[in-house]
């Protein structure tokens, strides 16, 4: 395959993987960034329009709610041939200094708190990190390492 001077990502698309790793490193770099570039044009596009659908339909979508005497959730109406789905998920948040006191209110009137809570431990890495030695192996049993998705990043000089 005869390789152009400067592929764009619509002939990209058209290429067998063998024929991308191939590239030269200047050129996937190139290709990287116009791809990095039309990502964040997309983005910013769909927030454009998710803000103009969302004043277009919020206030409908507000009173749809106070109708099912709900405060989140998914509604559904029409907007001619349209069904506009709007669905405000619930968030909740609990006060983990409160629920410590909680547990221990609990424990305190003889009960299990776990029949009530979940109760989860977790231990900081930078914490874990700074600790002496001595602490730390007595922690390691219960620690695993797991890694996220390898990413790259290439920068032309």
């Amino acid at each position: 395959m005869t390789i152009p001077n400067h592929i764009t990502l619509d002939a990209l698309r058209q290429m067998q993987i063998g024929d991308i790793v191939a590239l030269p490193a200047e050129q996937l770099a190139l290709l990287h960034e116009e791809a990095d570039a039309a990502l964040k044009a997309a983005k910013t596009l769909k927030d454009w329009l998710d803000g103009a659908i969302g004043l277009r339909y919020g206030e409908r979508a507000s009173q749809a709610r106070i109708a099912m005497a709900k405060d989140t959730g998914t509604v559904r109406f029409a907007d001619g041939s349209v069904t506009v789905v709007a669905d405000l998920p619930k968030r909740v948040e609990w006060d983990q200094a409160k629920l410590a006191a909680l547990v221990e209110t609990i424990r305190a009137e003889g009960e299990n708190p776990t029949d009530y809570i979940e109760i989860t431990f977790g231990v900081s890495e930078r914490a874990f990190g700074a600790w002496p030695e001595s602490i730390r192996r007595a922690f390691t049993p219960a620690r695993t390492l797991k890694t996220g998705k390898q990413t790259f990043r290439l920068l032309r000089d």
